[in-house]
Parts: structure tokens; C-alpha cells; sequence
């Protein structure tokens, strides 16, 4: 025979309990659009009114919804298991979401939902109140009447705020009644201001961020309004902008998913455009130091942004870094992503590859930003502001060059042969080559560059080596001094010069 006790938990000390998952009101609502994306919505309102109180906020999506039965196993803890296979496109996990969430938000959540092409809706609520008071795990299941009046208070609520979608036909509407975190404050014109500022400031910044490769999509962008505003998205990743620049990207399998991570190095000008107001590079209250670190897309949606995850330290030398990560979700346990899905480890076996690439990634920022004072020219640029040195971004990173606009070179190539303009070309290159070689000796540097050919041709190195031997040089001369200046290696010399050179 087995002794056992009953453990049944206190419902409303448990619920309370799990919901402290580290969620915010906008990592609370990214949640609820996640299960809102899965269900194949691409419209969806953040409704509240700030001047009604118990604060109520509405949560509606045109997505597939639920009939009743499925509407039940999902108002359940947990409604799937961490382990259970999923769709590569499902971005929850442990079927703790909407729940842990909601939960964090406010004391009594409602969810209603209908299938898609159904008009009958059904209603199941969580009041943690009710729980108190019964003491037992009871889900409320809403009667006709209180689900008409909640749609009702929806609709109003949706034609009072400018902006909505046209056609809009909502399937599942989530009823957050009661914002505690936000009734606190003593007076009114506190708890309104405060809310105002989350949902019309942060969260608003939040999501963007977070879901902009689904508001960016071409095929079916995601629309998400929230009172008057739509959302626009904020890509950290602008790879349309000239010099915003890539490193190589790096993938590694992991189990059986992939993990690719790819560095970037934002041009120094983004400095001093920040401090002057918006731009494209940060967020509206967010710093190029708050931004700089590792970004993590899962399926797509950012979990995870800002700061290096314990790897390195932030500093304001490192403000020009950004690394792109893309998980699959089927590594969630390897990587022990958090319920919230704001937080990841990073496994011991992949720690050391990702600390060495952050460590190429680092020393190509820190040279952008101590290079910042150099300045660089648009194409417009006035010829009195030309100097004899420019900055040119390249992939493998910032080299120094000969302007070949500045008036006196521009002069000197007007005047010379062809044959001349060869050798003078040859000159440039070797000048250059020899600049970013001490540069990067300077600096430290563990890796090399590719300095670019500034112009010199083939038939240049043909006419010029030509030259060379006959004043004397030897071919094993020109192949170990002069190649090396000019950043040629003996493996990647033309054939018409390997030739030239036996």
C-alpha cells in the first residue's frame, strides 16, 4: 500500500507565482501576437481606452481561431509539453504563453474565439479573484449574453480609434479586464500617463523591432495596430544602406537545426547622425549602445536583442557591432530559452564559436569607431573638401587609400601617356597596400585584408613588369618584393603574369 498526501497547489498562489517570468507589457503582448502569427493572422489591434478604469485592453486577430474544443485544451496548464514535436513555423514552446503573459498583466483574462467562416463565438475566463474566493481549479466558461456584451465593448472600442483595417473580420479577441501593474499609482492622471507612455512608446518601439521581418513581408505583411497608430517596422540589419557592413556569416549544425550567425559593422557617421535625433539606426528610445550586441531570430521573430549574453561586456567603442543569430526552433531546450522568450543560454559546446567570431567582429568595430574623425565624401562632394587620404568600406574592412580626385593627382594622370598613367597607377597601389599593411600591424590585427586594385589592370602589371626587367630586375626580385607590395600572392597572380615572370 502507498502513503500519499495531496499536493494539489493553492490555484491563485500558483497562478500569481508563474506569472513573474520576467514579462513586461510589451514582451507580454509580443507573446499573445505570437500565438496570433501562428494562427495565420495577418491583422491585428492593440485596443485600450485610458480614460476608463478598471483599465481594459482588447487583443484581436484575423488569424484561423478555435472552435470550443480546442478553445478548452488551450485555457489549460500547460496546454503542450515543451518536448512536443512542433511546426517549424510555432514560435511557442511550453503551451505557457497567453496564459503566463496575460497573467502578468492583469487578474482576470477572457478568451474568446470562433473558426474562421463560423459566425458563433465561445468564451473561456481565467479570474484569478474567483480562484481566491472558491479556492479550486475552475476555468469560467462564458455564457451567451457576456460574450455579446465583451464583442460589443470590442467593436465600440475599434470604431472609436482611427486607423482600423477595413473588412476586419476578428476571430479570436483576447480581454485583458484590469491592468494591476498600472493601478498602483494613487492618483489618476498618474496611472492614464504611465500606460500611455508603455503602450504609445515602448511597446510600440518593442514590436517593431521584434516583428519586422513579418511586417517587412512581401507575400503577406503583418499589419498591427495599436489605437490610432499602425506599426512600422525597425530592421537593426538596414543592409540596403552602402555602408552598413557585413563580415563573413558563419554556420555550424547543431542537433538538427542550423545555427548561423553573421556580423556587421555600422558606419561611423551613425554616431554623430544619433546624437543629432531619429534615425535609421536605433529605435526611437533607444541608444546605438543599447543596440549594440547580438540579435537572435527565431522563425523569424527577434527573441532576443541588445547586449553581448554574457560573452563581453558593452562598451561605446563596440556601439558600431551587431550580430545576427538564426535558431530554429527546434534547439528552444539546448539554448534554454526562458518562457517569456526573452532570454537564451548559450550552450558550453558552442560558446567558444561564438567567442571567437564576436572577436573578429569586435576588432572591426572598434577600428570604424576610432576612424570616425576621418572624413569620408559623398559623391556631390565639393572639390575644396577633397583631402589627399580618403576611408573606403570594404568587406573585410575600413582601408585608407590616395584619393585619385585629389586636383593634383587628377592633374598629373591629365598629362601623362598611358604608358606613364600604368606606372603611376602601380605606384598608388603599392602606396596603399603599404598603408593598410602598417595600419593593421597598428592595430593589431590577426587576420588580413584584401586591399582593393585602385584601378590597375592586367595589361598595367604587364606594362609595368615589362619595364621592371628590362632596367634590371630580376623576375624572383619582382615576384618577392615588388608583387607583395602591390598585395598580390604568388597563389593568385593572373596567368599572363605568372608567365611573364619564369
Amino acid at each position: 500500500m502507498v502513503n500519499y498526501e495531496d499536493a494539489t497547489p493553492n490555484p491563485e498562489f500558483l497562478i500569481k507565482s508563474i506569472a513573474e517570468q520576467g514579462y513586461r507589457l510589451e514582451t507580454a503582448l509580443a507573446d499573445l501576437i505570437d500565438n496570433s502569427i501562428f494562427a495565420k493572422a495577418d491583422k491585428i489591434e492593440v485596443l485600450i481606452d485610458f480614460d476608463k478604469e478598471p483599465f481594459t485592453l482588447f487583443l484581436a486577430d484575423n488569424g484561423t481561431g478555435m472552435g470550443n474544443e480546442t478553445l478548452k485544451v488551450s485555457m489549460r496548464f500547460p496546454s503542450t509539453t515543451p518536448e512536443e514535436k512542433r511546426k517549424h513555423t510555432d514560435l511557442g514552446r511550453f503551451g505557457l504563453g497567453m496564459k503566463t503573459a496575460s497573467f502578468s498583466q492583469t487578474r482576470k483574462v477572457t478568451v474568446i474565439s470562433r473558426k474562421k467562416g463560423e459566425k458563433k463565438y465561445s468564451a473561456r475566463t481565467w479570474d484569478v479573484g474567483y480562484l481566491e474566493r472558491e479556492g479550486k481549479w475552475r476555468i469560467l466558461v462564458e455564457p451567451d449574453q457576456e460574450i455579446k456584451d465583451l464583442v460589443k465593448n470590442y467593436i465600440t472600442q475599434s470604431k472609436d480609434h482611427l486607423d482600423g483595417f477595413k473588412n476586419f473580420e476578428p476571430n479570436t479577441i483576447i480581454v485583458w479586464k484590469g491592468l494591476y501593474k498600472f493601478e498602483k499609482y494613487p492618483d489618476k492622471k498618474t496611472r492614464q500617463d504611465t500606460l500611455k507612455k508603455e503602450i504609445t512608446g515602448v511597446t510600440i518601439d518593442y514590436l517593431a523591432l521584434v516583428f519586422h521581418k513579418y511586417l517587412e513581408n512581401k507575400k503577406k505583411p503583418l499589419k498591427i495596430r495599436i489605437n490610432n497608430q499602425r506599426i512600422k517596422s525597425f530592421n537593426p540589419f538596414p543592409t540596403r544602406v552602402k555602408d552598413f557592413r557585413p563580415i563573413e556569416d558563419k554556420q555550424k549544425s547543431y542537433f538538427k537545426d542550423a545555427i548561423k550567425i553573421e556580423g556587421f559593422v555600422l558606419p561611423s557617421r551613425s554616431i554623430d547622425e544619433c546624437k543629432k535625433g531619429l534615425t535609421r539606426w536605433t529605435t526611437k528610445n533607444r541608444s546605438l549602445m543599447d543596440m549594440e550586441g547580438i540579435y537572435i531570430y527565431r522563425e523569424n521573430r527577434i527573441i532576443c536583442h541588445g547586449g553581448w549574453n554574457g560573452l563581453i561586456k558593452k562598451a561605446p567603442r563596440l556601439q558600431l557591432a551587431r550580430l545576427r543569430v538564426e535558431i530554429g526552433n527546434s534547439v528552444d531546450d539546448r539554448l534554454h530559452l526562458n518562457v517569456a522568450k526573452s532570454q537564451i543560454v548559450i550552450p558550453y559546446d558552442l560558446k567558444k564559436a561564438f567567442e571567437d567570431y564576436i572577436e573578429e567582429l569586435r576588432i572591426q568595430a572598434e577600428r570604424e569607431f576610432y576612424n570616425r574623425g576621418t572624413e569620408r565624401f559623398a559623391d556631390n562632394r565639393r572639390e575644396d573638401k577633397i583631402q589627399l587620404f580618403i576611408r573606403k568600406a570594404s568587406n573585410k574592412g575600413v582601408l585608407r587609400e590616395l584619393n585619385t580626385d585629389f586636383p593634383l593627382l587628377k592633374k598629373l594622370k591629365e598629362e601623362l601617356t598611358d604608358k606613364q598613367i600604368s606606372r603611376l597607377k602601380m605606384l598608388i597601389r603599392m602606396i596603399n597596400t603599404t598603408i593598410n599593411k602598417i595600419k593593421q600591424t597598428h592595430e593589431e590585427s590577426s587576420f588580413e585584408r584584401t586591399v582593393e586594385n585602385g584601378g590597375l589592370t592586367t595589361g598595367d602589371l604587364i606594362t609595368c613588369i615589362t619595364e621592371l626587367k628590362k632596367s634590371g630586375l630580376d623576375s624572383n626580385i619582382i615576384k618577392k618584393r615588388i608583387l607583395p607590395e602591390l598585395g598580390y600572392k604568388s597563389d593568385s597572380l593572373p596567368e599572363e603574369i605568372i608567365n611573364l615572370l619564369k
